[in-house]
């Protein structure tokens, strides 16, 4: 598969961060680096990529709690989420005290990211979705190539995304997962912002809360 991926639970909340890369070329980014920069760094390094960019599916500070620090150290542009998350980047220094993280580093992303947008890491190209209700600017990012789809906390195994924090939407999430994340196909692997990989069909079937007869 040229499409390649590691995923590292980081952050007392065991949030998965994805070191996703080109096995063409080499080039690499991480998708939501909430923290632990020195065990993604060597991630990178064992694996002689070459670190190109951070791509965030929306800013709880889990996600995107280590995005600045790595910017700036590392010169990476920060690509996403959608615009709609805005109000949680600029909350992310109150989000550390919340939650008892490190305290954060402020960030402006250097691209946002709307719906049907395309990123690029090597020779691949994966498709933007973006899929409100968890965050009003969450996207998910998809490789059709490689069956793959990185979609943060908008569906798990088992479960789906909570929507009780602010700009939240119950409504909005199940049509997101039905109208944008199915349709990418029932053998597609995704992998969520916690907890086990599952495929889209499984979901379909057994999601107690988005299966086909919930």
């Amino acid at each position: 598969m040229p499409l390649q991926y590691l995923t590292l639970p980081v952050t007392p909340f065991q949030q998965n961060c994805s070191l996703v890369w080109c096995d063409v070329t080499h080039d690499a980014v991480v998708v939501d680096p909430g923290g632990e920069l020195p065990r993604l760094l060597t991630a990178v390094r064992e694996r002689g990529l070459n670190l190109q960019a951070i791509w965030l599916t929306h800013a709880h500070i889990d996600h995107a709690g280590g995005a600045g620090q790595l910017a700036r150290e590392q010169g990476l542009p920060i690509i996403g989420p959608h615009p709609g998350d805005q109000f949680w980047i600029d909350g992310m220094a109150q989000q550390s005290a919340m939650f008892g993280f490190p305290p954060s580093e402020g960030f402006k992303p250097d691209r946002w990211l709307a719906d049907g947008d395309t990123v690029q890491v090597g020779q691949q190209t994966l498709t933007v979705r973006h899929c409100p209700g968890h965050t009003p600017g969450h996207v998910v990012f998809h490789s059709a190539t490689a069956r793959r789809a990185f979609v943060g906390d908008v569906l798990f195994a088992g479960g789906i995304g909570r929507t009780d924090f602010p700009g939240g939407n119950h409504a909005q999430l199940i049509a997101a997962i039905r109208e944008r994340l199915w349709p990418m196909g029932d053998d597609t692997v995704f992998i969520p912002g916690h907890g086990p990989e599952s495929t889209l069909g499984h979901e379909r079937r057994h999601n107690p809360y988005v299966a086909d007869g919930a």
